[in-house]
This record gives structure tokens, C-alpha cells and sequence, in this order.
């Protein structure tokens, strides 16, 4: 009886081990990405870059938060997707105030930029995406990660459109207006994951 406990409490700790072991890569790639999208969303005046940027934060943040609570109850992983709920939240409000603030005060991005860094994105948001896929019905915490990668592949495919409408039409409004669908792709998200995180709670 000893014996099949141990094994379980042993399958049960490779698990974690290897949920933290990608938790930390796909950290490691958003943490960068992050830098990289908001320093060219600045450079290039660019809504959506600065909104995936802020969900590259975003996923970094609730990414470290999973890790830390692999090994802990059921409560704390609702606590745990409820803070990420919040995080998302707050982050689509404030790419909502940026756009507003862009509309008021008109500069046009720079369509190669955001081309280039865009597809830079989706290409780590796939590994990521790879990478969480096989833990995605393992619990909450993992389903939520994965959650929050799936979007971003979404986004990133609206970033490169936003490039080329730029490109076309010189104009702000096909940045602007993906920006805002990335803002409500992660408002959507955000109101799944708080709910269900309260229901667990």
C-alpha cells in the first residue's frame, strides 16, 4: 500500500516538474518578447504592438504566478487564475485609454515595424502555444496559461494585419482598430477566467 502511495505522490511530482519546466521557458519568451514589442510599439507609434506588448507582460506575469502555485491546492490555483483574470482585465482597459489617447493625438505607425516585430511574436507565441499544449487538461491553472497563449496567437495575427492596413492606407485607423480587437480578445478572456476562478473559489 506504501509502495502505490509513493508512486503516486512520485507521478504526481514529475508532473509538476514538468509543468514547471515549460511554465519557466514559455516566462523566459514572453518576458522577452515583451521588451521587444513595447520598445518598438513606442519607436513605431503603434497601438497594437503596445497591446500585445502589454499581453506579453500579461502572459509573463500570470506564467510566474503558475509556477508558484504548481504544488499547491485547488484554492490556491482559483486564487491564482482569479489574479490573472485581473491582470488581463487591467491590461484591455489600459490599451482601451491608450487608443482613445491616440485618436485625439494622431501619429502614424510605421508599417514595416510592425510587420517584422509582429511576426517575431507569433512565431514565440507558437512555441509557446506547442510547448503549454500537451498540460492544457491537466487543471485550472494550466488550462488558464494555455488560455492566455491561445489569444496571443490570435493577436499576433491581427498585428500583421494591422501592418498591412497601414501600408495601404497611411492611416492610424487599421492599427487603432486591431489594437482594440487584441483589448477585447483579452476582456473576453479575463471575464472566462475570473468567473470560473470564482466558481472554483
Amino acid at each position: 500500500m506504501q509502495e502505490c502511495c509513493d508512486h503516486d505522490v512520485c507521478d504526481i511530482s514529475v508532473l509538476h516538474e514538468r509543468q514547471r519546466r515549460v511554465l519557466k521557458w514559455v516566462l523566459a519568451i514572453n518576458a522577452v518578447m515583451f521588451v521587444v514589442e513595447i520598445v518598438a510599439g513606442i519607436l513605431a507609434n503603434s497601438t497594437a504592438l503596445l497591446a500585445d506588448s502589454l499581453d506579453m507582460l500579461g502572459d509573463a506575469l500570470i506564467y510566474g504566478f503558475s509556477i508558484y502555485v504548481l504544488t499547491r491546492g485547488d484554492l490556491w490555483k482559483a486564487r491564482s487564475a482569479l489574479l490573472k483574470g485581473s491582470i488581463m482585465l487591467a491590461s484591455a482597459l489600459f490599451v482601451y485609454g491608450e487608443a482613445i489617447y491616440k485618436i485625439t493625438v494622431p501619429v502614424v505607425p510605421i508599417p514595416e515595424a510592425i510587420g517584422v516585430v509582429g511576426l517575431l511574436a507569433l512565431l514565440a507565441n507558437v512555441i509557446c502555444l506547442m510547448l503549454l499544449s500537451r498540460h492544457r487538461a491537466d487543471d485550472i491553472n494550466m488550462h488558464s496559461v494555455w488560455l492566455c497563449s491561445r489569444n496571443d496567437i490570435i493577436a499576433n495575427v491581427g498585428v500583421l494585419i494591422a501592418a498591412v492596413g497601414v501600408g495601404l492606407t497611411h492611416t492610424i485607423w487599421p492599427d487603432i482598430l486591431i489594437g482594440l480587437m487584441i483589448a477585447t480578445i483579452v476582456l473576453r478572456s479575463a471575464v472566462q477566467v475570473i468567473v470560473r476562478s470564482v466558481k472554483k473559489m
